[in-house]
């Protein structure tokens, strides 16, 4: 009999073999999977979320445990961790139930022996774990979820206006130098030059008979490795650049199921009516900043949404958003993505230039082209040209009016969307990245005509990848300007991120 663990627990095993993506495994799984739309909702949840936290439920399983986790046969680790998961992290869940259907779920992994074990370490989670909750950090205090309420709108007095004073809204607060978080001045536009305002967290933490976590006070690092499940070369580097809090921040945003943003397809519908037709449906939404932007109030099947089939929208996150926008592609411009795939920004550059713009789509992986021209048909979008860059290949020559250049990076900026990253990524990879992302900023330099615009993005909030790498290529490359940047805060509304406009003086 299938059941959503099952599933849940299948995923992990190949998600640990690194057979693919979170979101991809469980899309396959649950391709093959007859559940209910409640099940298959339970199953994402449980996939995602174990794999967010790994490091809380390792430190919530080892004072249970005699031998170290790491030597657990792995299909029982992973029995372990979904169970633990659910006494932990989901407060819907029965205790009882969630240690009885481990302990049944030691049989499907093929360890049926292991039945005795799993239930003795889980009825002590069960015990170590209370229904009390409070709003601060601690030894027994494990963070469980947090609301992200907007700050108070920045205040502009009459003498200010007189001015010609504008509310600044803040950015990250970076501890020392070569933060995150120094936009340049607002420059007008949406998202152009400035950084969202942070939104005020209001945590909870769950409270354990036991302190087993360590103490965020005296040794902050290792509280955020087990309370907020960081590896400890990111709680190293991001708590020397934001200091406690706004890590806090980041951990409960990282830890949290993401929005749903949807972008409507300005071909096809206003947003206006759009948003009506999901009414309809009684699908709630409401308006971001971006003019194309809506965000869902509750994750739903994206292919049950009115106008799926016809293209009336695609999924993008808000702050991706702004990137096609700051290319501002006109009708009649020839223009690059020189990283095309999956398609949002190339579907988006079409849009914004009325489907009358000729785009060279560009990606190293056939699959992932005919991703982006899948996308292209359901959204109706004309004028791309699907290229393939084998290895070594060069980019089209050119020249064009405008280039965007979405590097391949982290992923810093999208940890709860893509849970697997903080796991896989390491620090010595940031030297490739770095040298591949400098790499392509050039070439789409080189590839735009006189007075071009360049517009370089990534999903990143590490200050090297971003502004580092513009700047670096700023001083080595002759006639460049640097017209404005925009650093998207994690939770602020939407996922982190950056981009940079380039202008090609000559």
């Amino acid at each position: 009999m299938t059941t959503a663990r099952r599933v849940a627990a299948d995923v992990l095993h190949r998600s640990r073999d690194r057979a693919g993506f979170a979101g991809e495994l469980v899309d396959s799984e649950l391709g093959k999977a007859n559940l209910s739309a409640q099940d298959r909702r339970f199953v994402t949840q449980l996939v995602f979320g174990v794999i967010r936290r790994q490091g809380s439920l390792d430190a919530l399983l080892t004072p249970f445990l005699k031998t170290p986790l790491h030597a657990v046969q792995p299909r029982v680790r992973d029995v372990l961790h979904l169970g633990a998961y659910q006494l932990a992290f989901l407060s819907h869940v029965p205790k009882h139930a969630a240690v009885h259907e481990a302990v049944e779920l030691a049989e499907h992994v093929g360890s049926g022996q292991a039945r005795g074990f799993v239930n003795g370490v889980l009825r002590k989670v069960a015990d170590l774990v209370t229904d009390e909750f409070g709003p601060s950090p601690g030894p027994a205090a494990l963070p469980f979820d947090a609301e992200f309420r907007p700050p108070p709108k920045p205040q502009v007095t009459v003498a200010d206006r007189k001015k010609g004073k504008r509310p600044h809204p803040p950015a990250l607060s970076p501890r020392g130098r070569g933060g995150a978080g120094s936009p340049s001045p607002p420059r007008g536009g949406v998202g152009e030059g400035s950084a969202s305002p942070i939104p005020i967290l209001v945590p909870r933490y769950r409270k354990l008979t036991q302190p087993i976590l360590p103490d965020p006070a005296a040794d902050p690092v290792g509280y955020f490795i087990a309370g907020f499940s960081w590896p400890r070369w990111l709680a190293h580097r991001w708590l020397e650049r934001y200091g406690p809090a706004e890590c806090r921040r980041l951990g409960f945003w990282f830890n949290s199921p993401p929005p749903l943003w949807i972008r409507v397809n300005k071909l096809r519908v206003d947003r206006g009516a759009y948003q009506l037709q999901l009414a309809a449906s009684l699908v709630e939404a409401e308006a971001g900043e971006h003019p194309q932007s809506l965000r869902l109030l509750e994750h739903v099947p994206i292919r049950d949404l009115p106008g799926y089939d016809d293209g009336d929208f695609t999924v993008q996150d808000h702050s991706s958003m702004l990137v096609a926008s700051a290319a501002d592609p006109q009708p009649g411009n020839r223009l690059l993505d020189l990283c095309s795939a999956p398609g949002g920004k190339t579907t988006h550059l079409a849009e914004l230039a009325d489907n009358r713009a000729k785009i060279a789509a560009c990606d190293p992986d056939p699959k992932r082209l005919d991703t982006v021209m899948s996308l292209c048909r359901r959204l109706k979008v004309e004028g791309v040209e699907p290229v393939l860059l084998g290895e070594n290949a060069e980019p089209p020559a050119g020249p064009f009016d405008a280039a965007v250049v979405d590097v391949p990076c982290s992923n810093t900026g999208v940890l709860g969307r893509r849970p697997e990253v903080r796991w896989r990524l390491h620090p010595r990879e940031f030297d490739h990245l770095i040298r591949l992302q400098t790499k392509l900023l050039i070439q789409a330099i080189e590839r735009v005509r006189p007075r071009g615009v360049v517009v370089y993005s990534t999903c990143s909030i590490e200050p090297d990848e971003n502004e580092g790498v513009v700047n670096a290529v700023g001083r080595a490359v002759p006639n460049l300007v640097l017209e404005a940047e925009h650093h998207a805060i994690p939770g602020a509304p939407s996922d982190g991120g950056y981009w940079a406009r380039i202008r090609k003086l000559g």
